[in-house]
């Protein structure tokens, strides 16, 4: 297998994030929900107290209470683990939210739950064409996750679908520059240098989707094959390469026991060879030692000669 580290990829121009995330104003949740409850059970208090005898001014101030009340618990949020809240005022992104449990926030913000949980993206089977225009099906899956909720929500349309978009091309771009088998021992193929191409994967994966604030974790080839109408052929091909490997192998040990033989046989002068039978002796061990069948002897009767 060729070890020739990875060339590094090329780099993938993609526009400059302009939003950037940061800790939006807040406070805990729980004294902010008891201070609410408390302006609440205050305002109704006054309101009480301002219908007997009936004074205008203490029921608009119970009501006032009350509606603060009812302000204040309406900036109280809950945040699950691993999840996020993006918050909008007025349609400007003033922070966001990643400590879990009950928080308070301004009121009159908008709020959107964005998923920082790690999450797998597998592609479908794609069918392109590698270095070598011959079309093979790959597919791969990646691991992945929102680092930049700020990124996520405001530089794309919609992240989730951002990453499987661009995932898919950076699968069909990692395709097209290299082939399916390595044609040398120095080339890099595919099927041989799966390790080092998927680490190339993951970082053109990672550039395309930087913009997006996601971060990748991982990614692998789960699929690949040549495409059904040439499979039967590359298979026939491979394993007219194995037999020819095989052979080989096979040669090369045959001669070396067939020279191991005749040095022995003439230091421990077993029998004296002209180069007719030597050369009749040689062709005779190759075939025996070569041959894919099991060698039939024939008993010589007569001398060497006959």
């Amino acid at each position: 297998m060729n070890t020739r580290p990875a060339p590094a990829p090329t780099a993938v121009q993609m526009p400059a994030p302009t939003y950037r995330e940061r800790a939006a104003f807040g406070a805990a949740g729980l004294p902010m929900a008891g201070l609410s409850l408390l302006v609440a059970a205050a305002g109704v208090a006054v309101a009480v107290l301002g219908l007997v005898p009936l004074s205008v001014p203490l029921l608009v101030a119970g009501a006032v209470l009350v509606l603060a009340a009812l302000l204040l618990a309406a900036g109280l949020t809950v945040v699950s683990p691993n999840q996020a809240r993006v918050l909008q005022f007025l349609g400007r992104y003033v922070g966001t939210v990643r400590a879990d449990g009950l928080r308070w926030v301004n009121p009159l913000t908008t709020r959107a739950v964005v998923s920082t949980r790690i999450r797998n993206h597998e592609t479908s089977v794609l069918k392109v064409n590698d270095a070598g225009g011959s079309p093979i099906e790959i597919a791969a899956v990646v691991v992945w996750q929102v680092e930049d909720t700020a990124r996520a929500m405001f530089e794309v349309d919609d992240f989730v679908q951002f990453v499987s978009t661009q995932t898919e091309a950076a699968v069909r771009h990692i395709a097209n520059n290299y082939p399916y088998d390595a044609p040398t021992e120095d080339a890099m193929s595919l099927r041989d240098n799966a390790e080092q191409i998927t680490e190339q994967l993951s970082t053109e994966i990672a550039e395309r989707v930087q913009s997006a604030g996601v971060r990748i974790v991982e990614s692998r080839f789960t699929h690949l094959a040549y495409a059904q109408e040439i499979a039967q052929a590359m298979l026939q091909r491979q394993q007219a390469g194995a037999v020819v490997a095989a052979r080989r192998l096979i040669v090369e040990g045959a001669v070396g026991m067939v020279e191991s033989a005749l040095q022995r046989l003439a230091e421990q002068e077993v029998v004296d060879l002209d180069e007719e039978r030597r050369a009749t002796m040689v062709s005779n061990l190759l075939v025996v030692l070569c041959s894919d069948r099991p060698a039939t002897p024939v008993v010589n009767a007569g001398s060497l000669y006959q």
